[in-house]
């Protein structure tokens, strides 16, 4: 169970350091800066849905558990459709552990 919340809050840490990156790209290209925009506040609210899930996950309620699932499962749905890199794979990859986390110890997550 405290696997599944530290999966959940390294990949909210490893989302705002990826926003805080976009962010410190914002003088090197001129014409990307509302991209860079978009990107850092995307990936900021990414990060405090992957926190909001670690910190309620151990409530055993239904429909948090079903959000818990939603997040990993849409990260991996839009990296996957976007430019792919090794950073990208990672993710991916952190993303899928968490959601195979989060149902192999579903028994302790859900409500009885």
């Amino acid at each position: 169970m405290r696997i599944t919340q530290t999966l959940f809050y390294f990949s909210a840490v490893a989302l705002a350091a990826l926003g805080i990156g976009s962010l410190l790209r914002l003088d090197q290209n001129s014409n990307m800066k509302v991209m860079y925009i978009i990107y850092a506040v995307l990936m900021f609210g990414d990060a405090l849905a992957m926190l909001l899930c670690g910190y309620f996950i151990n409530r055993k309620i239904k429909s948090v558990f079903w959000f818990a699932a939603l997040v990993p499962g849409l990260n991996i749905a839009l990296t996957i459709f976007d430019q792919f890199g090794w950073i990208d794979l990672l993710f991916v990859l952190l993303n899928i552990v968490t959601l195979i986390s989060l149902f192999a110890f579903r028994k302790d997550f859900l409500p009885q």
